[in-house]
């Protein structure tokens, strides 16, 4: 317990939570992962929860979202492979926007040039931090989705020297690096106390990942996708434009193992932009929207009677500040 002078005035020290690491970060490569998992407990009261829902908030990597696990994995184990050389390969990568800044961030700090596509439809704010970071950036039609932005990198991977292609979307490191950190942390943070996770299904690597490290300790998981109601082509509908950003690619990606999960659930973007307005104003939690996404299913999960006393998980892959020109920021001031 710490001091008056160093409480909140209750006696309660305001940060006894925090630790110092003990240690010297040799660069920011080494800060990735290890997210909190924190509970919701006036979300729990409000909407009278019954199961204990628990978020993994992802937004604690280093350049805010879940993507910086793929962007330093994809890069580094193709580095080790001997298949890129820094100074020398040209990174080319199609992306709605995060795994983009996960690359950039990754690809400066090991010495590579990086070339992103993507949907015009992304946020600002996505476009401004790529160039900081030094990325080249071209935009496809929003209306041709992620398919539009996947075939300009090809194009491009076909025609410059020494380009190489990290493939969110079928390189199976991308669910492999979620199977050996995201899932640890889940199973290791609940003592394996855990009964549903919760995600957004864009590469669905995070989801996939997770499912077969954990589903296979603790067959009885139940592991549920997240996808915009606009576009929820895995629940039999057609592929359409949304404004989900992260998610719903338009197409079943190589990277997401449906035999994996246990169903999955769709959300409007309504109901997402809702979701993640009420995290941040009940909870102080600002999350993006595709977080509300999960959150709002999750949300639904947790109101079941049937569902008392369980644990779900739901991943939060990105903070709010990443939509500050979208609709999510829409009426506020």
């Amino acid at each position: 317990m710490g001091t008056e002078a160093e409480t909140d005035g209750r006696g309660v020290d305001p940060l006894r939570c925090a630790a110092p690491r003990g240690r010297v970060f040799g660069s920011i490569l080494e800060t990735v992962g290890g997210t909190p998992l924190v509970a919701v407990p006036r979300l729990t009261a409000a909407d009278d929860l019954r199961a204990r829902l628990l978020l993994k908030l992802e937004f604690f990597n280093p350049l805010g979202s879940v993507k910086d696990r793929i962007g330093l994995a994809l890069i580094q184990e193709a580095q080790a492979r001997g298949e890129i050389v820094p100074g020398k390969t040209i990174l080319v990568e199609p992306t709605s926007g995060n795994t983009g800044i996960s690359l950039a961030f990754a690809a400066a700090a090991l010495g590579y040039r990086l070339i992103v596509t993507m949907p015009e439809s992304a946020s600002i704010e996505r476009r401004k931090m790529l160039r900081l970071m030094d990325a080249q950036l071209e935009l496809t039609p929003a209306a041709r989705g992620m398919a539009g932005a996947i075939l300009r990198a090809e194009e491009l991977v076909a025609s410059l020297p020494d380009a190489w292609m990290p493939s969110q979307f079928d390189n199976p490191g991308n669910p492999d690096i979620h199977a050996r950190t995201t899932a640890e942390e889940i199973w290791t943070d609940t003592g394996g106390e855990v009964d549903f996770v919760v995600a957004g299904l864009g590469t669905g690597g995070t989801l996939t990942g997770v499912a077969r490290t954990l589903g296979a300790r603790k067959p009885s998981m139940q592991f549920w996708g997240v996808e915009p109601a606009e576009s929820a082509i895995l629940t039999g509908d057609d592929p359409g434009p949304h404004g989900i950003q992260g998610i719903g690619p338009g197409f079943c990606p190589n990277t997401l193992d449906t035999s994996v999960l246990t169903g999955v659930i769709p959300v409007s973007e309504r109901d997402a932009m809702a979701a993640a307005r009420r995290c941040a104003r009940i909870e102080g939690i600002p999350i993006g929207i595709s977080s509300g996404a999960a959150l709002h299913a999750a949300l639904t999960l947790a109101r079941r009677e049937d569902l008392a006393g369980r644990t779900i998980v739901s991943i939060v892959p990105s903070f709010a500040e990443r939509y500050l020109s979208t609709s999510l920021f829409n009426g506020l001031i």
